[in-house]
């Protein structure tokens, strides 16, 4: 087939379990029907302000971000980061006063009198923060610069996203709360973190095809899971095989390859109580490429 078919961006984080969805894409592993990807590796929170603008015609973002982008952007029915269980993590230095431990409201009161670190205004984590805490305190760093936001004293906790999940114990902090455990605990979901949205200007035939595209590289991912975990360790901060094989078997999972209908209904459940509390002030419609 000639490739004269398209050239389309495809955004995505430069993190081990992007890597692994989109390595059957990046190395021509499968059909790709004659159109070519142009890769955009930026952090989260740069995608999600790049889909407001409507920048790339297929993106990885926030489901927090995708109910201000639903307008220009679908959901594709595959590609989800879930946290069944577990998730976005709290964190403060080890040692802190056990108080904060005594319960569930001594820690949210400890919190809430405290500057926490967060990753992005527009992360799924930050949402289910606000979900949980309501107000507090809080200061934008880099998600890969929040460890040292606490060592250093301009935070006095952290919410940890990626490999940090993973990596924490070790840098010397201990776990507050597990945010993706405690939203499991509450409504008996999986919590929503990250998707793939295919913009709504491109002609449905080509849609489709993207679509399969993007589904087949993530099931070439998984039927060949070491060359595809191999492929993404460059992209594994600060983790070897063995960590970067076990967080990816975290986020690419039976929800990557389609939501189904647990995974709708917890992205309307997060958004949903998410508007109910005034965090989104958008009107959500909650639409997926089919």
């Amino acid at each position: 087939m000639s490739s004269d078919r398209g050239v389309f961006t495809l955004g995505h984080s430069p993190d081990p379990d992007d890597a692994f969805m989109f390595y059957a894409i990046a190395q021509n592993k499968i059909d790709l029907r004659g159109y070519r990807f142009e890769h955009r590796l930026e952090d989260i929170q740069t995608l999600n302000e790049r889909a407001l603008r409507g920048e790339l015609h297929i993106s990885a973002i926030s489901i927090h971000a995708y109910a201000h982008v639903s307008k220009h952007y679908a959901l594709l029915p595959c590609g989800a980061s879930m946290g069944d269980g577990y998730g976005p993590l709290l964190i403060a230095q080890a040692a802190r006063e056990s108080s904060i431990h005594a319960s569930d409201v001594n820690l949210r009161n400890w919190l809430r009198e405290r500057v926490i670190a967060i990753p992005g205004r527009m992360t799924s984590a930050y949402l289910a923060l606000k979900i949980y805490l309501d107000d507090f305190k809080d200061v934008v760093v880099p998600f890969d610069q929040i460890f040292e936001a606490i060592k250093n004293g301009s935070a006095d906790a952290g919410l940890i996203i990626h490999e940090g999940q993973l990596t924490y114990a070790r840098s010397g902090f201990q776990k507050l709360i597990d945010l993706g455990e405690w939203w499991k605990r509450e409504t008996g979901l999986p919590l929503p973190l990250g998707g793939n949205v295919l913009r709504k200007d491109i002609p449905h035939p080509v849609q489709h095809d993207l679509c399969q595209i993007i589904r087949e590289s993530i099931e070439f991912g998984l039927a060949h899971r070491d060359e595809a975990v191999l492929h993404s360790l460059p992209y594994a901060r600060d983790m070897d095989a063995e960590l970067a094989g076990k967080f990816i078997g975290m986020y690419v999972n039976e929800f990557t390859r389609d939501y189904g209908e647990t995974g709708r209904a917890a992205i309307r459940k997060f958004l949903g109580d998410a508007r109910d509390k005034g965090y989104i002030d958008t009107p959500i419609k909650v639409e997926f490429a089919e």
